[in-house]
């Protein structure tokens, strides 16, 4: 069963996080993850949206999101992203048999 990463995120810092940038697509391509979109600009349907920008990431299951997430790699970076920005995340769970 597919799991999906949603971050939305709004950056304080643009060279702090350019700092988790700079390093997160090398870290991300040694696991099983598969980016499914990047928006900096999505149009908003209903309510309020205060962020810089939303990442979808689809994984295949949640060890695999574990892995990554979880990993010494990730973590090493990961404090960038948070000094530098507001994060929200979640991790959802796709239905299955999809």
């Amino acid at each position: 069963m597919s799991y999906y990463f949603i971050a939305q995120i709004k950056i304080n810092d643009e060279n702090e996080y350019q700092k988790y940038i700079d390093n997160a697509g090398k870290i991300f391509s040694r696991y099983k993850g598969k980016y499914l979109s990047i928006d900096n600009n999505p149009k908003i349907l209903e309510g309020k949206w205060n962020y810089s920008r939303t990442v979808l990431i689809e994984f295949e299951n949640k060890d695999e999101f574990n892995a990554w997430y979880d990993s010494p790699e990730y973590q090493s970076i990961l404090k960038f992203r948070l000094m530098a920005a507001d994060c929200d995340s979640i991790l959802v769970k796709g239905l299955e048999g999809n």
